[in-house]
């Protein structure tokens, strides 16, 4: 027996696999080349192969160093069973094959699958022209292109592409592969090494930083929003400054990312009689699975800056659009008290409980029936900085997630600690809410402020 090897028991299921005639739904392919030694990159086939004991001999003899226990991973993995046990494909109604389809679709949301679809016709498209197989692919194709892609210059003759797109591709490829029951090949070391190699090259060179968004402080909200109130001239700009300044008040204070501001219907927002206004999320980034939570947006001391006074002010449009249309929003704001006091315990409109909230608007004052766009989000935030007098260079860097990044931000500067703050950001660790306080705010709670100089 080959030393350092465990001994078998009769008992022991790997000899039973060997015994008499077995079942073996993959067909198992070497790869041998000088860079690949012991690769084994398993392909299934819809047909099933049955082989007896001399035929997994000879496939064993056709793998070079490591084959057998390359073997008794892969038969760990893939259905191994007898004949008379074999599981075999229903025969399913067509209307439940489809349904079973849209739920695996379902599975990764609609940006997801945009996105690993645009990087998988890329990469279709490269293999094509470099005369490589695209699928199954093998992993040294996989690290060419990768490499060949961080070669890439543009015009001024920066990179083109950042570590984190590099990453996407690399995670499509995967996609696609387990889809059609193919081996990954990204999890091969070479692509590994290969992706890794290419970050480390990019921080050693100080090529592509992740160009994070400013935040936006309460200073900055409060100065941008009076300017949007007070510049507003005729009904139609009226009806876009009352639903921008419930994008920021509410993105702001509820520190929402801007996925879920546009995802927001009317619905999902209620009035508190104690704490203000309850914002239920129904789905966000990290619960793709809708568990849902609720935010709490409060009543403020002013007016002017009331996140509650600035949903129902917003809430008022909606409603009188829905109801009337146009000419019913131009009564609405014809005949509207000056706004200089509190109107968020007052009536409250009733909206179509699934309209969205926040919708676009077009140059003549109609509101649309879909929702706002997370891109409408980003320009709307700097329309309004840039209207309100910020620094061409200042609003170049401010985006949706400024309000975000803003509300932790501010919140550091005044004192609150990580766990408060997660509680309205929804982060799930401490680690990732530091990221803002040393970026933003290195200052708070640094020792170099106690070195007496």
């Amino acid at each position: 027996m080959e030393r350092g090897r465990p001994r078998r028991t009769r008992g022991d299921s790997r000899d039973t696999r060997f015994r008499g005639r077995v079942i073996v739904t993959n067909v198992i392919c070497a790869v041998t080349d000088e860079n690949f030694p012991s690769r084994t990159i398993i392909a299934e086939t819809p047909v099933q192969r049955v082989l007896d004991s001399k035929k997994l001999s000879g496939v064993l003899a056709t793998v070079p160093v490591m084959a057998e226990r390359q073997l008794d991973e892969v038969l760990d993995t893939y259905s191994v069973v007898s004949v008379s046990g074999a599981a075999v494909f229903p025969d399913l109604p067509v209307e439940i094959a489809a349904r079973i389809e849209r739920s695996m679709a379902s599975a990764r949301s609609p940006a997801t699958r945009r996105a690993y679809d645009s990087a998988w016709r890329r990469f279709e498209t490269w293999c094509t022209a470099a005369g490589h197989i695209t699928l199954p692919v093998h992993p040294a194709t996989v690290a060419a292109y990768l490499v060949a892609a961080a070669d890439t210059l543009t015009v001024e003759g920066t990179r083109a592409y950042a570590p984190s797109t590099l990453s996407k591709w690399v995670a499509a490829i995967t996609d696609r592969h387990r889809a059609t029951g193919h081996d990954n090949p990204c999890s091969h070391e070479i692509v590994r090494a290969t992706l890794a190699g290419i970050r480390r090259d990019y921080a050693a060179a100080g090529e592509r930083p992740r160009n994070r968004r400013a935040p936006l402080l309460t200073s900055d909200i409060t100065t941008i929003v009076d300017y949007a109130r007070r510049s507003a001239v005729g009904w139609a700009s009226e009806v876009l400054e009352r639903r921008d300044t419930a994008l920021l008040l509410m993105g702001y204070t509820g520190a929402f990312r801007r996925s879920e501001l546009v995802a927001l219907e009317c619905r999902d927002v209620r009035r508190d009689r104690l704490d203000g206004a309850h914002v239920r999320i129904r789905k966000s980034k990290t619960d793709q699975d809708g568990t849902g939570t609720v935010k709490a947006l409060p009543f403020t001391d002013r007016h002017e800056s009331c996140p509650v006074c600035a949903w129902i002010r917003w809430l008022q449009i909606v409603t009188a659009f829905d109801t009337g249309g146009r000419v019913a929003v131009i009564r609405l704001l014809s005949r509207a008290a000056e706004f200089d006091s509190h109107v968020c315990r007052g009536i409250l409109p009733t909206a179509e409980k699934r309209s969205p909230l926040f919708r676009s608007i077009r140059k003549n004052g109609n509101l649309s029936d879909t929702p706002l766009s997370g891109a409408a989000v980003h320009a709307a935030i700097r329309r309004r900085a840039a209207g309100a007098g910020y620094d061409p260079d200042v609003v170049a860097q401010l985006g949706g997630h400024s309000l975000r990044a803003g509300f932790v931000t501010q919140a550091f500067r005044n004192g609150a600690d990580a766990h408060a703050i997660m509680r309205q950001t929804g982060h799930a660790t401490p680690g990732m809410v530091e990221i803002y306080a040393r970026e933003n705010a290195p200052l708070v709670g640094n020792a170099v402020t106690d070195l007496g100089l």
